[in-house]
């Protein structure tokens, strides 16, 4: 099955961050010694929230529970480099009326 790709622009401003796993190991003169941990071991999560009607957020909705918090899906990040994600959990927020919002993470996940 193809990886899908998630199509909908988030809110003005997306901040994500980026997490380097390292390995270290501290000796008693002060010195420390340090190693990347794995392959990949660079990840970005990003916190996203997209704002719309009921329709735009029910469609946004779908998206995920479709992907279960366990099935990876391509989403292009603000700087334009295509990451496999994974969305574990998301909040809907009704703004009044017809608008809401819906906040999720982002999590950059591997094939193995």
């Amino acid at each position: 099955m193809a990886t899908e790709t998630f199509k909908w622009t988030p809110d003005k401003e997306p901040s994500g961050t980026t997490t380097f796993r390292v390995k270290s190991a501290k000796f008693g003169d002060g010195y420390e010694q340090t190693a990347e941990d794995g392959i990949n071991n660079k990840s970005e999560s990003w916190p996203l929230t997209f704002t719309g009607n009921k329709t735009r957020i029910a469609d946004i909705k779908a998206f995920l529970n479709r992907h279960k918090g366990s099935t990876p899906f391509n989403w292009i990040e603000p700087f334009g480099e295509t990451l496999l994600i994974k969305c574990k959990e998301y909040q809907i927020r009704n703004m009044g009326g017809t608008a809401y919002t819906l906040a999720a993470t982002f999590e950059q996940a591997f094939h193995p």
